[in-house]
């Protein structure tokens, strides 16, 4: 009898295992605090809890992602959605979508350090500008220069790599450079330079009137399993909500898969993200996860002033809020 006990336990425990959908999930950087609500969500159970096998993979740039989700390699990603569509531009594309948008202000920001004289836009004129050609910041450089009346030929740009972007502007081989605000701005703490030396414009702050990065998904896994999509969107939500009540507990996940990182420096640049980016005016208002369709759509306008489409995506091409819980389970805590 205990034989066939223990057999019919083992069934259970395989036919459990089997029900685990496995997603491959690609970040656009690094381990670093930003992302700590990704890892509360596993560290948590939010996923298991939704059937899911989760796996959380580094990037190497926000527009990277989109390849990687293409492709089919990894069922989810996080990428720019503004880089989304041009992609959806090309019609033999994949039909890739955003399913939950995530930094309702882009993170796109010239930083640079107070001893260039740079403060304003204009200031840029006459510089270097170090930007590492897959940079979703430096994509928005046309409408960064084309908002602010930049002559960009004034401009001499310096295809950089990540590694060596922010070493280069405190060696003073660059004037300045594009990045995610709260990536370079630790980065240059990490090299040494003071708080007070650094200087960061947001470009949502001057004129750069767009959505920042978004969970986007591979198409043909989407349609096949709507179920484990809709799991990942809320586990996610919920541990997006467990960083905003206690954010100096939820870096503790990210510090599990980062041994090496800094805590200090990890929990500001989280707390610096959530500020800036993720928990906004229209985000308290609306709830996480959503867009404003007319500010979506005014947004791929806006990349049409330095981007020539040939299949112009609209809002519905690029973002779906089908697998979106109700407003109710999306609040700010």
């Amino acid at each position: 009898m205990r034989f066939f006990t223990t057999l019919f336990l083992a069934g259970l425990w395989a036919a459990s295992a089997q029900a685990q959908t496995s997603i491959k999930f690609a970040l656009d950087w690094r381990f670093e605090g930003p992302a700590t609500p990704y890892f509360v969500a596993l560290d948590k159970g939010y996923y298991k809890a939704e059937g899911l096998d989760v796996t959380i993979d580094p990037g190497s740039g926000s527009v990277e992602g989109i390849n990687r989700v293409a492709s089919g390699t990894y069922q989810l990603g996080f990428a720019d959605i503004n880089s989304l569509a041009k992609y959806r531009d090309v019609k033999a594309n994949a039909s890739v979508q955003a399913i939950m948008m995530v930094y309702d202000m882009p993170a796109f920001a010239i930083t640079t350090l107070k001893k260039t004289g740079i403060t304003t836009p204009a200031d840029l004129q006459g510089k270097i500008l170090g930007a590492p050609a897959p940079d979703g910041a430096y994509a928005q450089w046309p409408i960064f220069v084309r908002a602010n009346n930049l002559d960009a030929s004034q401009v001499k740009v310096e295809n950089v790599g990540f590694p060596v972007r922010e070493p280069l502007l405190v060696q003073g081989k660059v004037d300045a450079i594009t990045g995610f605000s709260f990536s370079s701005y630790f980065s240059l703490k990490a090299n040494g330079i003071k708080d007070e030396d650094i200087v960061v414009m947001l470009m949502g702050n001057h004129g750069v009137n767009l959505y920042g990065n978004a969970i986007i998904a591979n198409p043909e896994f989407a349609q096949k399993n709507p179920k484990a999509i809709e799991g990942f969107v809320r586990a996610t939500i919920k541990g997006i909500q467990e960083t905003i009540r206690s954010p100096e507990t939820a870096i503790d996940s990210l510090m599990k898969v980062n041994k090496i990182a800094n805590r200090e420096n990890e929990l500001a640049r989280l707390k610096m993200a959530l500020r800036d980016n993720i928990v906004t005016p229209a985000v308290q208002k609306n709830g996480l996860g959503g867009v404003d369709v007319k500010r979506l759509s005014d947004s791929i306008d806006q990349i049409a002033l330095t981007f020539t489409f040939t299949n112009k995506p609209t809002a519905q091409d690029i973002f779906t809020a089908e697998f979106l819980p109700p407003a109710d389970q999306r609040q700010v805590p």
